[in-house]
C-alpha cells in the first residue's frame, strides 16, 4: 500500500495542479507543489506526526498543515474536493499530457468540449482543432507526440520508486526461514529508466517459508499466481512482482539469467553452444553429459566462458559480448568513483532545504566537495538577485571545510533563453566557482533555433556544464528536438561537459545519448539536481544512466581530485582553446 506521505503528496500536487487549471495565484501553486515533494521525501512517516512536526516540514505553514490533518483525519480535504468541482475529470488527465499544461487543457474543454485524452486524439485527427488559438499545427504534432510518450509509459514506473518497493520486498523476504540470499534482478538491476515488474529471486533450500513470507508483505495486495517455485503477486496500485526461489547452489547462474536482458543471454547462449555447453538459470553444463560446470557464482559462469564479469547496466546487447572478447570492456564508473555533486539547490529558490542542511548531507555522504547551483533571475518564479546569490556566497565561505574539510564550490544554474544567452553578464558570472546552464523554457522550437541555443551556451566561456540536455521529464514531457551530434560536437571543441542528471524523472540525457556524446570526446558530470537532503541519493541513478551510456571514471568530472576539477572550470575568455 501506498505510505500516507505519497497519499498527501499526490493530494497536494492535484491541488496544484487545480489552481493551476482555474487560473489561480500562481505563487499559491508553487506553494503547494513545493510542500507535495517536501512530504513525499520526507523520512518520517507523516500519520505519526503532530501539528507542530508537520509545520517544520519545510514548505508545510500552517494552511498546509491544516489540510494534511484533515485529510489523515477524515480521508478528504474539502477545499481540495471543492476545486475538483469547478474542473471536470477529463481536464486533470489532459493536463497530464506532455506539452499541453493546465491552461490549454481548459481551453480544449470551454471551446472544443474536449474531456479525455481519447476525445483530444480524435479531435487532433479530424483536424478539430483548426482555429483554435495555441493549437496551430507545429503545436498539434508536440502534443501527439507527447500523447505517445504518455501511453508508451503507461504501466511502468520510474526507477526510485520500483527501487523502494523491490528494497521492502527484498528486506521483507530475506527474514524468510531458510532463505540464504534474495535480491532483485530484471530490469532493475539493468538500471533501465522505467520498470514494468519487479523480478525477485532468493536462494533456499525449501521454497515454501520464502513464498510464505513473500504473499505476506504488507505491499501485496493480490496473488496472481502461486507455485513451488514462483509466485506473482500485485500491489494496491497494480504493479506486479515475480518471485523465483533457486538452490543455493545456483544462484549465480539464475542471476545472470533472470538480469538479462534477453538479447545479452542469447549472445551469450550463442558462445556456450559453440563451446558445447548448455546454459540455463540452474547452471552451465557440458551438453553431452549434462554435468554442471559453473553456478554458483555469475563470475564463474562467466569465466567458464571465456568472459569476464559483464557489469548488469551494460547487458543490453549493444556490443559487450564483442568488446568483453577482444579484452576491450570497458570499467564503468561506480557511485565510489563520485567525489562531488556539482548541481544542488536549496530553499533559496525551489529547493526545499536549508544551504546548511543541504551541506551537512553532502558531507555525510562522504564527498571531497559540494557546490549549490541555485537557479538565476530568469526563473522569476525563483526570485533571484544578486544581492541573495553574493549573500549566499558568503554564508557558503563560512562553511567550507568544516565538515569532514569538504571544501564547498559556489555555483549557479543559469537559464538558456532562446537566443543561446544566460542570465548574468560575464563579469559577475566570473564570481562563481562553477555555471550549470540549463534550457527551462521554449520547448517548442524548432530544430534548428534548440541547437543554436544549446551550441551559443555552450561557446559562452562562463558556462561549465550543460543541465539537463534534452529537458525530457519521463512519461510527462518529451525531449527538445536539438541535434544532438552537433551540440556534442560544440560541447567537445568548447570543453563544456554535459550533465548526466540522475533526478529518476529526467535521467538526462538518456543512455543511447551519452553513447553518441563518447565518440565526440565530450566530459561528463554526474548530479543529483537534488532540491532535498534526501534526493542527494539520486547520484546512484545518475551513475547507473551513466553506466549504461558506458562511461568510465575518467570521462567524468566529478570523479576527479579537486584541483583536475578546479583547471577544467577555469572561466574566462582564455579558457576556450
Amino acid at each position: 500500500m501506498a505510505r500516507p506521505n505519497e497519499e498527501v503528496e499526490a493530494l497536494l500536487q492535484e491541488y496544484a495542479d487545480l489552481i493551476a487549471i482555474t487560473g489561480g495565484d500562481a505563487f499559491k501553486q508553487r506553494a503547494y507543489e513545493r510542500a507535495a515533494r517536501a512530504i513525499g521525501r520526507h523520512a518520517e512517516d507523516i500519520a505519526t506526526l503532530d501539528a507542530k512536526s508537520l509545520r517544520a516540514i519545510p514548505g508545510v505553514g500552517r494552511s498546509i498543515a491544516d489540510k494534511v490533518e484533515e485529510y489523515l483525519r477524515t480521508g478528504r480535504v474539502a477545499a481540495v474536493e471543492e476545486s475538483r468541482t469547478a474542473v471536470p475529470p477529463g481536464v486533470r488527465e489532459l493536463m497530464r499530457v506532455p506539452t499541453l499544461g493546465p491552461k490549454k487543457a481548459m481551453t480544449l474543454y470551454r471551446e472544443r468540449g474536449i474531456a479525455s485524452v481519447d476525445e483530444l486524439v480524435t479531435a487532433l485527427r479530424a483536424d478539430g482543432l483548426d482555429g483554435l488559438k495555441g493549437f496551430g499545427p507545429k503545436s498539434r504534432e508536440n502534443i501527439l507526440h507527447g500523447i505517445d510518450v504518455q501511453r508508451q509509459s503507461g504501466g511502468r514506473v520510474l526507477l526510485d520508486a520500483a527501487t523502494r518497493l523491490a528494497d521492502e520486498a527484498v528486506a521483507g523476504i530475506a527474514r524468510a526461514p531458510g532463505c540464504e540470499r534474495c535480491a532483485w534482478a530484471g530490469s532493475l538491476r539493468r538500471m533501465r529508466e522505467t520498470v514494468g515488474d519487479i523480478d525477485l529471486l532468493a536462494a533456499a533450500d525449501d521454497p515454501e517459508p520464502v513464498m510464505e513470507a513473500f504473499t505476506a508483505l504488507p505491499l501485496v495486495a493480490e496473488v496472481i499466481a502461486r507455485g513451488p517455485t514462483k509466485t506473482s503477486v500485485r500491489t494496491a496500485t497494480g504493479f506486479q512482482l515475480d518471485l523465483r526461489v533457486l538452490p543455493p547452489d545456483a544462484w549465480g547462474a539464475g542471476l545472470q539469467y533472470f538480469t538479462g536482458s534477453q538479447a545479452h543471454n542469447i549472445r551469450v547462449r550463442e558462445i556456450a553452444v559453440r563451446k558445447k555447453l548448455k546454459l540455463s538459470e540452474y547452471g552451465l553444463f557440458e551438453a553431452e553429459s549434462g554435468k554442471r560446470i559453473a553456478a554458483r557464482t555469475e563470475e564463474e559462469v562467466y569465466e567458464r566462458l571465456g568472459l569476464p564479469w559483464i557489469p548488469p547496466t551494460l547487458r543490453e546487447d549493444r556490443g559487450e559480448v564483442a568488446a568483453a572478447l577482444r579484452g576491450e570492456l570497458p570499467e564503468p564508473v561506480t557511485e565510489d568513483d563520485i567525489r562531488g555533486d556539482l548541481h544542488t539547490h536549496t530553499d533559496l529558490t525551489d529547493g526545499l532545504d536549508t544551504l546548511e542542511d543541504m551541506v551537512r548531507a553532502a558531507a555525510a555522504r562522504g564527498y571531497a566537495y559540494y557546490a549549490v547551483t541555485d537557479h538565476a533571475p530568469e526563473l522569476r518564479m525563483q526570485r533571484m538577485t544578486r544581492e541573495k546569490t553574493l549573500a549566499q556566497r558568503e554564508r557558503l565561505r563560512a562553511l567550507d571545510g568544516e565538515h569532514r574539510r569538504m571544501r564547498l564550490l559556489h555555483g549557479t544554474e543559469l537559464n538558456i533563453d532562446p537566443e543561446g544567452n544566460v542570465d548574468w553578464p560575464g563579469d559577475f558570472l566570473a564570481g562563481f566557482d562553477l555555471c550549470v546552464a540549463s534550457v527551462h523554457s521554449h520547448f517548442g522550437l524548432d530544430r534548428d533555433a534548440q541547437t543554436r541555443r544549446l551550441i551559443r551556451a555552450c561557446e559562452n566561456p562562463y558556462v561549465n556544464i550543460i543541465g539537463h540536455l534534452t529537458t525530457r521529464k519521463i512519461g510527462r514531457r518529451a525531449g527538445i528536438d536539438v541535434d544532438l551530434d552537433a551540440v556534442f560536437a560544440a560541447a567537445a571543441r568548447t570543453g563544456t561537459a554535459v550533465e548526466v542528471n540522475g533526478h529518476p524523472n529526467r535521467l538526462d540525457p538518456r543512455d543511447e545519448h551519452i553513447l553518441l556524446a563518447r565518440r565526440h570526446g565530450v566530459r561528463f558530470s554526474i548530479d543529483s539536481d537534488a532540491h532535498a537532503t534526501a534526493e542527494l541519493g539520486t547520484m546512484r541513478f545518475g551513475v547507473g544512466t551513466a553506466q549504461r551510456g558506458w562511461l568510465t571514471k575518467d570521462e567524468v568530472i566529478n570523479t576527479w581530485p579537486l584541483t583536475r576539477l578546479r583547471h577544467f572550470l577555469k572561466k574566462g575568455p582564455k579558457r576556450r582553446r
